[in-house]
């Protein structure tokens, strides 16, 4: 079957749950969400725990609320939300081909938004040596698992009451906000945190009674069939066992991309998003990108902020003649994991950056071609779980068809 919308969203996450919104709510025509998730929400539905704002009365909105409102908000404003839908290819350059279960579908629109997140990074893909016994999650497994079935206190491997088991002893990788909520989401469940293990330096109190081995790197999965522990190489080198039957693997984002990718869309080197502009629009006329797409492993409210941004940008691109995308790429040097928007159009654009180790007090620079348009020593210390904003003054004198502008920096 072959039919047309005005906007097709991709992902009824945060970013999209919220360009959808802002877009039907502004009268864009026909907005239609896709979800491939049985429910829409995104991760927040997974995350049974305060930190996502408040609701209309002031009371503070946990997860699976925040997921609630933004879905209410959506479809309120006249956007069609559609779950357990997956979008598997392009069939041209504003048309998906799709499937659900009442069959195959293509959808063509005047303007397609591209918010379908990120996800941590699977054990296969992080390379850690060992058997393959049970028991090695993620963070969103970990929490899809408890949401779904609750935390199980049987014999290892068995399920019983209708619950998955999750284990009774846990090591806890990594060192952001990310293995903070896996460790309260353990403990909660009734699940013994044994360990953090971070690669990191943090202060022995970071995840209050929680041992933190700081420096650490975990070197083995142990145990056939269930997991029976971890190896642990320390900032020392010397090699410890810690005994578990549960490990938790935090953080380390990497981005749903496939349809950017078979889209032909270019990639930015350090989050592998696809590469947009500050108006969010890719190098594909009509295609924009928001959210967790383009940088994993930010807030929610973050998320959705840049999904309504991308919302006005489509809002722009269906009112009036196409807008030239940026040209001036942007890259980050030093110690800076990346940086984001990766291309400069005529107008001052802020950047988001993101560094590799914790800096305190660096001093960031911004050039291009050698000139420089702003040094500034920042107050705070930059961390590599969050990203910090840099207003568009700094980039305000760069040349949208000059070379590459660099953002660097010094301790």
């Amino acid at each position: 079957m072959n039919r047309t919308v005005d906007v097709l969203v991709v992902g009824a996450g945060p970013a999209g749950l919220a360009a959808a919104a802002r877009l039907a709510a502004a009268g864009a025509g026909r907005v239609e969400v896709l979800e491939r998730e049985p429910a829409a929400g995104g991760v927040p539905r997974h995350c049974a725990r305060p930190g996502f704002g408040a609701d209309a009365r002031g009371r503070p909105l946990d997860g699976p609320g925040y997921a609630r409102r933004a879905v209410r908000e959506a479809v309120r404003a006249g956007a069609v939300v559609r779950t357990g839908v997956s979008a598997t290819g392009w069939a041209g350059p504003l048309a998906l081909d799709v499937t659900s279960p009442a069959g195959l579908e293509r959808i063509g629109a005047r303007a397609v938004v591209l918010a379908t997140g990120a996800r941590e990074r699977p054990r296969g893909a992080r390379l850690v040596p060992g058997t393959r016994p049970a028991g090695v999650l993620t963070t969103g497994e970990l929490q899809r698992t408890i949401a779904r079935f609750g935390a199980g206190t049987g014999d290892a491997g068995q399920k019983h009451r209708g619950r998955e088991y999750v284990g009774r002893r846990a090591v806890v990788v990594g060192d952001g906000p990310v293995a903070r909520s896996a460790v309260r989401t353990l403990r909660s469940a009734g699940v013994a945190v044994a360990a953090v293990v971070a690669e990191l330096p943090l202060p022995p109190t970071a995840f209050g009674s929680v041992p933190v081995l700081t420096g650490a790197v975990v070197t083995e999965l142990l145990g056939r069939g269930r997991l029976t522990g971890v190896a642990v190489r320390g900032r020392d080198g010397r090699a410890s066992v810690l005994r578990c039957d549960t490990v938790v693997l935090t953080g380390d984002w990497i981005p749903d991309h496939e349809l950017a990718r078979a889209r032909g869309l270019p990639l930015a080197p350090g989050t592998r998003g696809p590469v947009t502009d500050g108006a969010l629009r890719t190098s594909a006329p009509g295609v924009f990108a928001a959210g967790g797409l383009l940088h994993g492993g930010e807030p929610a409210p973050v998320a959705a902020a840049e999904g309504r941004a991308a919302a006005d940008a489509v809002l722009d691109h269906l009112g009036g003649p196409p807008r030239t995308v940026g040209t001036a790429p942007v890259t980050a040097a030093g110690p800076l994991r990346w940086v984001t928007p990766g291309l400069l159009g005529p107008e001052a654009t802020a950047l988001l950056v993101r560094p590799e180790r914790r800096l305190v007090r660096p001093v960031l620079t911004v050039a291009q071609d050698g000139a420089r348009l702003r040094r500034e020593r920042l107050r705070g210390t930059l961390v590599p779980w969050r990203s910090v904003r840099l207003g568009p003054d700094w980039t305000r004198g760069a040349d949208p068809a000059g070379g590459p502008v660099t953002v660097e920096a010094e301790e």
